[in-house]
């Protein structure tokens, strides 16, 4: 059974920081890209960023370019997010994913391309 755990969310003032964490297991985590999502209530899932198999690769939104910084540690089967100068728009739930990559090097951006998700982490940032 193929489960994706997130930890690391939280309350922290605007500025500030967070590290998202994603254990997976059930699964080859090195056979699986991985990405963040966001969703806000009523709102769709929106992408955050993205990481190859092999964590060479990765992909940014717009929105948090610069800021938040995805990678992965394929001997411990984890996923992060570091969340750097945090905003108040940046309050949502962060969901964690993954897609058996075709290629070492291949990045997903749409949510419709995972097949796992983890439950979700609130990340709270106050004004």
């Amino acid at each position: 059974q193929v489960q994706l755990v997130e930890s690391g969310g939280g309350l922290v003032q605007a500025g500030g920081s967070l590290r998202l964490s994603c254990a997976a297991s059930g699964l080859t985590f090195s056979s699986y890209a991985m990405g963040w999502f966001r969703q806000a209530p009523g709102k769709e899932r929106e992408f955050v960023a993205a990481v190859s198999r092999n964590g060479i690769n990765t992909r940014y939104a717009d929105s948090v370019k610069g800021r938040f910084t995805i990678s992965r540690d394929n001997v411990k089967n984890t996923v992060y997010l570091q969340m750097n100068s945090l905003k108040p728009e940046d309050t949502v739930v962060y969901y964690c994913a993954g897609v058996r990559g075709y290629s070492g090097s291949s990045y997903y951006t749409s949510a419709n391309d995972y097949d796992y998700w983890g439950q979700g982490t609130q990340v709270t940032v106050s004004s």
